[in-house]
């Protein structure tokens, strides 16, 4: 699927409000055509209440999340049952829970938050939205104290590009979290991030078994951003119906030690740990690996010279860009 550029700017929210609120409309009319059918025919209401309650749910629920100030908005979070980072937990749960329960940040293609909605929500590819909604990300990279990157096989198991190589670890700030992930723009404009960085802790521990202590806030290094939409047509077909439109916050970390490891199968397939050439190896088309889009764009286009100037970088004397957003679409 190939996504345009489309520069939303302040309309973003109504053009989404308003599409959303055409399908609530259409639902109704839907709900009232089929009562008086039922009814003429002595058919059950109560079959079809179940579907257009939930209709009637999601089309409002979009309507809230995406039109209200985001600072009403991020406390749904706390409504959805993920108050905290000490109480959100993996344990015992699906890829499909996360689906319904992890609140990410929409923004506008300036990276201003615009509201909120669950990660399900966020990735569908339908006609309402055929691009999703845009939100914040994040991709990890680690290196060894030797500055070798480690690398991530998705588990089987996702939603969205399951079984494709990646970087370290990918995934979103979430609303409602303690520590808070929410990054404001003069976070954005320092480069300091701290939501980010703490969704990154959260995440490298949740996935790769990482223990917070060995990957603090403190050491990363945040780079840029880059905006890329990409739809599942490998696992999903052309008109894939899941997929990736996000603003991507790029973090390396070196930590002074080696991590320990112990991945999460609900997660992860497997991790390996490269230098450059294998990875070089490891993406030739006739290695026959699928990888994700976004380390794809991120690897052909900024990697190598990060990688060379891997003090550099690490440090923030070089490669950091606080101000661009590289939209790649």
């Amino acid at each position: 699927r190939v996504c345009t550029t489309t520069r939303i700017g302040a309309t973003y929210l109504e053009k989404i409000g308003d599409r959303l609120s055409m399908r609530f409309m259409r639902s109704q009319q839907w709900n009232s055509r089929t009562q008086a059918r039922t009814n003429s025919s002595g058919g059950s209401w109560s079959m079809l209440s179940a579907a257009i309650l939930s209709n009637r749910r999601i089309a409002a629920r979009y309507s809230e999340s995406l039109r209200q100030p985001f600072e009403v908005a991020r406390s749904s979070a706390a409504r959805g049952g993920m108050a905290g980072a000490s109480t959100w937990a993996g344990t015992g749960l699906s890829q499909q829970d996360f689906m319904e329960r992890d609140e990410c940040l929409i923004v506008d293609e300036s990276d201003v938050i615009v509201g909120t909605a669950n990660k399900h929500d966020c990735h569908r590819f339908i006609p309402a939205q055929p691009r999703g909604l845009l939100h914040r990300a994040f991709s990890v990279f680690l290196f060894s104290p030797d500055g070798k990157l480690l690398l991530q096989q998705r588990a089987a198991s996702k939603v969205t590009f399951p079984s494709v190589w990646t970087n370290t670890c990918c995934s979103h700030p979430l609303a409602g979290q303690d520590p808070n992930e929410v990054d404001s723009a003069d976070r954005i404009a320092d480069g300091s991030v701290p939501g980010i960085k703490a969704a990154a802790v959260r995440k490298l521990g949740h996935e790769l078994g990482i223990p917070p202590d060995q990957v603090p806030a403190a050491s990363f290094t945040f780079l840029t951003r880059v905006h890329y939409c990409a739809g599942d047509v490998h696992t999903y077909g052309p008109q894939a119906e899941w997929g990736e439109h996000e603003i991507d916050y790029v973090l390396f970390v070196r930590p002074m030690q080696p991590v320990s490891l112990a991945p999460n199968p609900d997660e992860v397939d497997d991790v390996r740990y490269v230098d450059r050439m294998e990875l070089a190896a490891m993406m030739d088309p006739e290695s026959g690996l699928r990888w994700s889009p976004w380390f794809r764009i991120l690897a052909d286009r900024f990697l190598d010279a990060w990688w060379l100037d891997l003090d550099a970088t690490l440090e923030g004397s070089k490669h950091r860009d606080y101000d661009t957003i590289h939209h790649i679409l």
